[in-house]
């Protein structure tokens, strides 16, 4: 049986030493305890001795080292807590060899919830008996008989009056905060980075400061050694203390941190910052300027993580503004650093994923998301498709451009995209998918998940780029719409197997001819020019390429060109972590539907702006044509020679079948409308006016939705990165260009001609009005 002497109270840091401030009101109880005690049965009597109500107060029991232990430790030494039943033998053990006091500090259930700085005073008020020395038990007598107001650090922060007066310029402290007996703290970046986030006149330490860990004071240190060019040896680190001098024996920089109260925050509790050794030999050493440290140098003070950023700007800029010099390849690992400081890591990005896209889905009800891991939890397949896009598919003309382009990541991967043009001509994205590449399992994947936001419809003609797995996903996932190839694609491997300029130029007449006899003209053409050729053409089956045979409604997309020119937009971002990279297209498309929306609302225009411009010449040719009615509803136009066409106003035909194709009235149309007096507006497809263009992007994409705490399902769900597939040599950031493209390039602009009379362009001397 143990005698146990317990002593109500609170702890308090004061004077560089830590003492107990004793509740009179309460004062001592004395309980008799077996050696085979559990602590949940002694916090039971704890309770019931002081009559206290469990609903209101929580116990929390410590004690302090014997005199003659604390004698070989520092004064700073916190006090021991006991928590468990393990501990609280190590309390018997250590009672029956020293007499020791438990002390028992009461803290209020509601105050634990309470968290910020400035309510902590409120919780001492009861016990700040500090002018009555019998209420202090001071644990931390010093041993050579000083007194313990040598140094009274009470108000963190902020060093007495009469110090200053007793130490020398060199050791005064100034602190940018002037709030008095409130501590210090510096916010260490985000949640996401884990960095310091300092500005250039807080890098110097002070007493007082406040870290959220220990991790984050060593980054603070380590900063501040490499710009200040010193170096440092650890005298002690526990989890309870951090004591650090100059690497130079003998200096007298050094710097002491220690927890206080909301454990792990390190308060920074002594710090000398005058170097007392020679500025040549404590800066011959600097083993912190790693190209980790480095890396939040440049993030901080610098800047710039661009991908038009290169190592040799790292370099060149450190040197600049910390006069630190590095090589090549340790500027290579700081601008990767840095990069991942503000994008995150790849890692990151796939750990992420299933939180992100909850948020978007939240944010934007009704969105289609579709996230997809194989039986190890590793990442497989990602769709997205925004709900403003879903709702405004609708007004479009139901014409989808696939294609994917390759991702520059450390995983790799494609990002698959489908997109369409509204009435205004510009580029509308649907979806978006990221696959690990492009095959017969991955594309039949895109679609039926596509197949949710847009389903299967004769009237659906879906364009690509001769991709054999394209093509099969099609025929399985869409059978009844019409499939079509891009006529550019064509183009290249027909230069790349074929020569002849004269048959290349025949090819494209023939994929853009409107009427059968123009296009079966120009194909006899090319199979006598070139039989081979002409061969090719029909293996590549003229119901995909030519716009005459093709069974559906194409209107004028004949080329895959959008769909690139969406992979042009992204591609800057191909190389960002996979949320970084869907943060970007979500951000793009936000940016494109809010402009377009009000760009939409300022027409004045029943047609939209691009339909108007393009009827414009149309108009103007029409006045030249000569009209004569057949009958009811139908018009013979004549023109300048044999030309003579019949346009079904009815039916919105006409013989040249630009109309029929288009959806918008050819010249001959506009002609036969105006001798009738019917509107030409109204000949128009109402694909192509400013209601469905504003109709179009009616629907906002929102950013993620912070606001509401994410459910348990959705946060321990595990997706994570594949199997990186590093391809030897140096990363590729380009693709390989094809003939044709390089040959545009070295393409010489055509001289424009000129006038030999007047030097003006656009006729000869014949035609000249100044002849």
């Amino acid at each position: 049986m143990e005698q146990v002497v317990l002593v109500c109270g609170k702890w308090k840091f004061e004077r560089n030493k830590w003492l107990f401030v004793v509740d009179v009101k309460r004062g001592s109880r004395m309980l008799a305890v077996v050696d085979s005690m559990r602590y949940e049965n002694f916090i039971e009597m704890v309770f019931e001795d002081y009559e206290l109500d469990k609903r209101i107060y929580d116990v929390q029991l410590s004690y302090m080292f014997p005199k003659k232990i604390m004698q070989k430790l520092p004064q700073d030494t916190p006090p021991v807590y006991v928590s468990n039943s393990r501990q609280f033998q190590v309390f018997l053990g250590q009672s029956k060899v020293d007499m020791l006091r438990l002390c028992v500090e009461l803290k209020d259930k509601v105050d634990l919830k309470k968290t910020s700085e400035d309510e902590v005073p409120k919780a001492e008020e009861n016990y700040d008996n500090s002018d009555d020395d019998e209420s202090r038990f001071d644990y931390c007598d010093d041993s050579d008989g000083t007194d313990s107001g040598d140094e009274n650090f009470a108000d963190y922060g902020l060093v007495p009056e009469e110090e200053e007066e007793e130490k020398g310029e060199e050791e005064k402290v100034k602190l940018p905060i002037k709030k008095r007996g409130s501590p210090i703290f510096l916010s260490e970046g985000n949640e996401n980075d884990g960095i310091t986030n300092l500005e250039m006149s807080y890098v110097d330490l002070a007493v007082g400061q406040c870290y959220e860990t220990k991790e984050h004071l060593e980054t603070r240190i380590k900063i501040l050694s490499v710009v200040q060019k010193f170096d440092f040896d650890v005298d002690r680190s526990t989890p309870f203390i951090w004591t650090l001098n100059c690497w130079v024996k003998g200096c007298s920089w050094k710097v002491r941190a220690s927890p206080i109260g909301d454990y792990p925050r390190f308060h920074i509790r002594h710090y000398v910052p005058k170097h007392t050794c020679s500025v040549t030999e404590r800066s011959a050493r600097c083993r912190q300027a790693t190209h980790e440290i480095l890396g939040v140098l440049y993030k901080d003070f610098v800047g710039g993580v661009g991908p038009t950023i290169l190592p040799m700007h790292v370099a060149d800029a450190l040197n600049k503004r910390f006069q630190i010099k590095i090589g090549y390849w340790k500027a290579y690992r700081t601008l990767r650093h840095a990069r991942n400081l503000v994008r995150g890591t790849h890692e990151s990005g796939f750990e992420l994923l299933p939180v992100y896209l909850y948020m978007i889905k939240r944010a934007n009800p009704g969105s289609h998301t579709q996230l997809e891991v194989d039986e190890k939890q590793r990442f497989k397949y990602l769709f997205l498709a925004f709900s403003a896009s879903i709702n405004g598919f609708p007004y479009m003309r139901k014409v989808v451009v696939v294609d994917g382009t390759f991702l520059q990541g450390k995983y790799k991967g494609t990002l698959l995209t489908a997109t369409t043009q509204d009435g205004n001509f510009q580029i509308f994205p649907i979806a978006f998918a990221i696959v690990d590449t492009e095959n017969d399992e991955s594309w039949k994947w895109f679609f039926e998940q596509l197949s949710g936001v847009i389903p299967d419809d004769e009237g659906l003609a879906i364009i690509f780029d001769r991709h054999k797995s394209i093509g099969k996903a099609i025929k399985t996932v869409y059978p009844k719409s019409s499939r079509g190839i891009c006529t550019y694609h064509l183009y290249k491997n027909i230069l790349v197997r074929f020569r002849g300029r004269d048959a290349f130029g025949l090819v494209k007449k023939a994929a853009n001819a409107f009427r059968l006899v123009d296009f079966q003209t120009t194909f006899d053409q090319i199979e006598s020019l070139n039989p081979a050729l002409h061969g090719y053409l029909q293996r590549a089956d003229v119901r995909l390429w030519t716009r005459v045979h093709f069974p559906g409604d194409r209107y004028n997309l004949l080329t895959s060109n959008i769909a690139e020119s969406m992979n042009k937009v992204v591609s800057q971002a191909r190389n960002l972590p996979i949320v970084q990279l869907l943060e970007v297209v979500r951000s793009m498309m936000t940016r494109w539907f809010d402009s377009r929306m009000t760009d939409a609302l300022k027409l004045k225009t029943t047609l939209t702006r691009g339909v108007e411009k393009m009827l414009e010449s149309r108009v103007e040719y029409s006045k030249l044509l000569s009209v004569q009615d057949i009958n009811a509803y139908q018009v013979q136009v004549t023109g300048g020679g044999s030309s003579l066409h019949v346009v079904n106003l009815r039916d919105k035909r006409c013989s040249c079948r630009r109309f029929d194709l288009e959806k918008l009235p050819c010249a001959h149309a506009i002609a036969a409308a105006e001798s009738r007096k019917i509107s030409r507006i109204s000949l128009c497809h109402p694909y192509f006016t400013s209601g469905y263009l504003y109709n179009s992007y009616s629907t906002a994409i929102m950013p993620r939705d912070f606001s509401l705490p994410i459910p348990e399902h959705v946060v321990t769900k595990v997706c994570s990165p594949p199997i990186a597939k590093q391809q030897p040599g140096r990363p590729k950031k380009s693709r390989i260009k094809s003939i044709l493209e390089i040959a545009m390039e070295k393409k010489k602009p055509r001289k424009q001609h000129t006038c030999g009379n007047c030097n003006e362009v656009g006729h000869n001397r014949t035609t000249c009005k100044l002849a």
